[in-house]
């Protein structure tokens, strides 16, 4: 198993979390994918995503991997007026990940962080390990604290 800077953050500061290999599939680079190999359902493995506001510049969003990011939510709670995906090429230079394999745990900055709020309704989620084809399984809880995200209602409404 690759120790990721994700993990080794976590061992620093002696937070306990588990991990979850799986195959990637390059074609198919779908959080939902991810979830099915771990054997979890998708409202419990959280995507990370990153975006620019207007006002606040970069800025975090973690959500299940089902689900759309609610751009209007988005700016509500950071304050801005308008949320937008960063291109796929800033991705790197401005996190140290890739895409696919974006973890919200040791970017190279510390960025404004928001998590779904439905995070809390489970006792672990999972989230990028910060490589392609592993997941960090940790209590949201402990997530939340560790990274000091702040909870939303976020995602677009998929009624």
């Amino acid at each position: 198993m690759t120790k990721t800077n994700a993990m080794r953050l976590l061992e620093q500061y002696h937070i306990s979390y588990d991990t979850a290999k799986y195959e990637y599939d390059e074609n198919n680079l779908s959080g939902v994918h991810a979830a099915k190999a771990i054997g979890l359902p998708p409202e419990q493995v959280f995507k990370t995503l990153v975006t620019k506001g207007d006002k606040t510049g970069i800025l975090i969003f973690c959500i299940p991997v089902h689900l759309e990011l609610d751009l209007k939510k988005a700016a509500s709670v950071s304050g801005n007026k308008k949320v937008e995906m960063t291109h796929m090429k800033e991705l790197l230079p401005l996190t140290g990940y890739i895409r696919g394999g974006c973890s919200p745990i040791g970017m190279k900055k510390k960025y404004i962080t928001y998590i779904d709020e439905t995070a809390i309704l489970f006792e672990q989620i999972a989230v990028s390990a910060g490589i392609r084809g592993q997941q960090i399984l940790i209590s949201p809880e402990t997530l939340i604290t560790f990274i000091q995200a702040k909870q939303a209602d976020i995602t677009k409404d998929t009624n």
